[in-house]
């Protein structure tokens, strides 16, 4: 293929296996076994050419097209006909009526497009948002599933001169007002090209043929993008995909498309697995067989070696193999992918929880302690551990910025140039031999090396330093977690001019009676406060019992920290244990 972008990809496909589908999106609604919707190649590239078309008469290259609709093929196309037609194209979820969404009128405001990408049920939603923004003119609605997208249209030349950007990747907002990372081919091809390498050394860096993409990942964010739509592109493989509420309706149904395609590769959040091993039953499972399954990657969230013990376990009776669990780190300005572990069963390592609060891993023989999922022995991309402060390579075991060096790297944040320059013109000073000076990508994330191995810890903003100690709240929201089965959101809140330890904690409220529902919660209570102090000793200044989906999470189901201390600060939470000891 001589024309590597995603687009020159895709025309290359629809001409050398026209017939094969593509795309199958799975429908939940009309039947809950699915009715699939399929898409082949040709048929796909003659739609995306159709609405590249309309679009053009909506626009210039280089506008901005951004897409509010539902997850489905309308989305898919939407995303790949901006590029067609050489917009950017600015992949958002759908806002929900009645509600405004502030984070779209944020985006809309900040990258200001001439287009708004939608389908006929969302157009009464999605119009409010369509105003003037500054002195660009309000943007155009279309309403994809009403176009006649397989009318013969004059094709746009691949020759054309494209923008450097080929979409906007808005950062989830979870630490700061969200930010569009820029996003160009070579990001997107350099990317694939690392996974595939990291990901199937045992097939030769190359999956094997009949791999199957299955996907319920929200297309806007960008794991879901990047393995929903992009990847299987360039791989040329077949993607069945539904959407993230159909997920949740019924997690079992992730499980039950592993085992129904074949040579599954998937990928999901920590909290995904969590909810399949729990919500899935045998009679979900009956007559399946998981043990085709190729490769299922964990990430965007904080892996946890528990969350993947679970999952491993409940469904080995199905055939499914531990080995093939793939922890994997990366984060949108990186285009998505960092670091994984080698295949094979998940590397999980013991380390000492004195140590690690003062800046240092060291593996502990035996006994209890802190652990950790390893992510591997990164190459490329480039891989270092920073003192953000000096900007000088830490030694082994010592806890630094994660710092990343690529060409999967993008080329920063839109418009915000002091931005873009502290977080991806990063240099070191006085590299190690055979250490490039930059630029590198600060991550923001807190990690270190151990025996070769990448762990991460956390973001450094999140950091929990109380009584002068770090403490990291991926590793206590886990411990309670382990105790609640529920999302928990650790917080440090100043309190006689230091900093304090406070949880916020879902749970169910269970109980015939209201005292018996008091002394559960009470137990919880009094369990948690008992894993902490043994854990880390600490002593938490408070424990907030609130009801499941109480906690404020992102759009790609991130805990939002700084809300929970502003809402805890002003008392907003909806205490369940306000009248227990």
């Amino acid at each position: 293929m001589t024309d590597t972008t995603l687009i020159g990809v895709l025309r290359e496909r629809a001409s050398l296996q026209p017939d094969d589908v593509a795309y199958t999106y799975l429908d939940y609604d009309h039947d809950p076994e699915g009715v699939p919707v399929p898409l082949t190649w040709a048929q796909l590239y003659r739609k995306v050419r159709g609405l590249a078309h309309v679009l053009r008469q909506n626009g210039s290259v280089g506008d901005r097209a951004v897409i509010l609709a539902p997850q489905g093929l309308e989305y898919v196309i939407s995303f790949l006909a901006a590029l067609q037609a050489g917009f950017i194209a600015v992949p958002l979820s759908v806002p929900m009526g009645g509600v405004h969404d502030e984070r779209v009128s944020a985006v809309l405001g900040d990258c200001r497009p001439s287009v708004i990408l939608t389908t006929s049920p969302s157009t009464a939603d999605v119009t409010e948002y369509a105003v003037r923004q500054g002195d660009c003119a309000e943007p155009a609605i279309i309403a994809v599933d009403t176009l006649d997208l397989d009318a013969r249209v004059k094709a746009i030349s691949a020759r054309e001169a494209r923008p450097a950007t080929a979409y906007l990747q808005y950062t989830s907002g979870s630490t700061r007002t969200p930010a569009g990372v820029m996003v160009t081919n070579r990001n997107l091809t350099a990317n694939f090209e690392q996974m595939m390498c990291d990901f199937f050394p045992h097939f030769g860096k190359v999956p094997p043929p009949g791999t199957t993409v299955v996907s319920w990942l929200p297309f806007y964010h960008d794991m879901g993008l990047m393995h929903g739509v992009v990847a299987p592109i360039l791989g040329g493989w077949h993607t069945v995909f539904t959407t993230p509420l159909q997920f949740l309706a019924k997690p079992a149904r992730w499980p039950q498309l592993m085992a129904r395609y074949p040579r599954a590769l998937t990928a999901g959040p920590n909290f995904a697995f969590e909810l399949a091993a729990a919500r899935t039953t045998d009679e979900d499972m009956a007559g399946l067989d998981m043990g085709d399954v190729l490769a299922v990657m964990s990430g965007s969230e904080r892996v946890h070696e528990a969350t993947l013990r679970r999952f491993a376990a409940r469904f080995a009776k199905f055939g499914f193999r531990e080995e093939v669990l793939r922890p994997s780190y990366g984060l949108a300005e990186a285009t998505l992918y960092v670091a994984t572990g080698e295949p094979g069963p998940p590397s999980v390592v013991t380390f000492e929880p004195e140590k690690l609060s003062v800046g240092h891993a060291e593996r502990t023989g035996t006994g209890p302690g802190t652990q950790l999922v390893g992510y591997g022995t990164p190459e490329s991309p480039v891989v270092r551990i920073v003192d953000p402060e000096t900007r000088l390579e830490v030694q082994a075991g010592a806890i630094g910025e994660i710092w990343s060096h690529g060409e999967n790297n993008c080329i920063g944040y839109w418009e915000k140039p002091e931005q873009t320059e502290h977080t991806f013109g990063a240099t070191l000073a006085g590299p190690s031999a055979g250490t490039p000076e930059g630029p590198w990508l600060r991550t923001g994330d807190l990690g270190f090396i151990s025996d070769g191995e990448l762990f991460i810890i956390g973001r450094i903003k999140d950091l929990l330093i109380v009584r002068g100690r770090n403490h990291y709240p991926d590793d206590i929201e886990a411990t309670i977690g382990e105790i609640t089965g529920g999302r928990v959101a650790a917080i440090a809140v100043e309190e006689d001019r230091s900093e304090q330890l406070v949880a916020i904690i879902e749970v169910k409220k269970r109980g015939d009676t209201e005292e018996a529902a008091a002394e559960n919660l009470l137990n919880i209570k009094r369990d948690v406060a008992s894993a902490i102090s043994q854990a880390y000793g600490l002593s938490a200044a408070d424990l907030v019992l609130v009801p499941r989906g109480a906690i404020p999470i992102t759009t790609s189901g991130k805990i939002r920290r700084a809300s929970c201390v502003e809402q805890y600060r002003n008392d907003q939470f909806n205490r369940l244990d306000v009248r227990i000891a």
